[in-house]
């Protein structure tokens, strides 16, 4: 086989558009202009217009357009997974049907390159029936322990006393820890905060505020766990 047969196709069209950004908010955010932010003031209005086609230029792709393009080139990434010089941990998984796994598999790639710092809230019994709950770097668990075992379905992704926070909710233990993409801040009248260690923005994980500049945050629907959400955190080195 020629070398050359390993090499994917550059992206055209859509797809070119598409594959730049990790979320669908993020290209929104992408057609946002500052004299957009001087007038509104208001991060979420902007993403509305552009998504509305009140604002941006062009035509402005739909959500469902998005998120299905996302999807194709998902599978195709997948497919050619095992011909990359490194291996990404969930290349080649049949994930079809779980959720979370999923998702992880989706952001490997970007969090792994430094493009996307993901936090996992996970909230779940341990083997001893301990209900167990905390925040995990994504990243720093790629990076630190054979990911390839959760991909498999052979390991739980149960939070650690060594993760940015750990909380057993029967004997009442419970730690904090930085890592090298995220410092945990807990002094903060608002509750638990994560400051990134890239670009210097906070994320707020209160369910009922907004999650911060560059910030999605995702609850992923599944029975893998009890409780489950994701913080996409685009990450932008300071300027």
């Amino acid at each position: 086989m020629d070398a050359l047969d390993d090499v994917p196709p550059p992206r055209t069209g859509l797809d070119a558009i598409v594959d730049q950004f990790p979320t669908y908010e993020d290209y929104l955010d992408n057609q946002v202009t500052n004299v957009d932010m001087y007038y509104l003031e208001n991060e979420e209005m902007a993403r509305s217009l552009v998504e509305l086609g009140y604002r941006g230029e062009g035509e402005i792709l739909r959500r469902d357009e998005f998120e299905t393009r996302k999807e194709q080139m998902y599978v195709v990434n997948r497919a050619r997974g095992n011909k990359k010089p490194k291996k990404l941990a969930s290349a080649g998984k049949d994930l079809s049907k779980k959720p979370l796994l999923k998702a992880l598999a989706q952001r490997e790639e970007a969090v792994r390159v430094g493009k996307l710092s993901t936090l996992i809230y996970v909230r779940d019994f341990n083997k001893k029936g301990h209900e167990i709950s905390g925040y995990v770097d994504y990243a720093d668990r790629l990076a630190n322990s054979n990911f390839e075992l959760v991909f498999d379905k052979k390991k739980p992704i149960m939070p650690t006393p060594k993760d940015l926070s750990y909380f057993n909710w029967e004997t009442m233990n419970s730690t904090v820890n930085d890592s090298p993409n995220w410092q945990v801040i807990t002094d903060d009248e608002r509750g638990i905060l994560f400051k990134n260690t890239r670009d210097g923005k906070i994320v707020d994980v209160d369910p009922k505020a907004k999650p911060g500049d560059n910030t999605t945050r995702f609850d992923v629907k599944t029975d893998e766990y009890h409780h489950v959400v994701l913080y996409d955190h685009l990450t932008r080195r300071r300027k």
